[in-house]
């Protein structure tokens, strides 16, 4: 993989964290956290139903297959910022 490859990558990366809602935003924080459904719902005031459809969302949004992908990419940004940040 070329440092373009990666550069575009992380460009769709941030156009998908960008069509997320901020109640998304905060059910991958938690599955990011290591945190179940129901304690995601729990944390933020929600039936977990809820959560399940926020993941399922959030997976196409992302293109991702599972939990540990979303949570993968939700890192890949995270690390990808700090970078840019330096």
């Amino acid at each position: 993989m070329t440092t373009t490859d990666v550069r575009v990558i992380d460009r769709d990366l941030e156009t998908a964290f960008g069509g997320l809602t901020p109640t998304q935003m905060k059910v991958l924080e938690g599955v990011n956290s290591g945190l179940l459904n129901k304690q995601i719902a729990f944390d933020l005031g929600i039936a977990e139903a809820t959560v399940k459809a926020h993941m399922t969302a959030l997976m196409r949004k992302l293109n991702v297959h599972n939990r540990t992908q979303a949570a993968i990419a939700a890192q890949a940004l995270t690390h990808g910022l700090r970078s840019a940040a330096r």
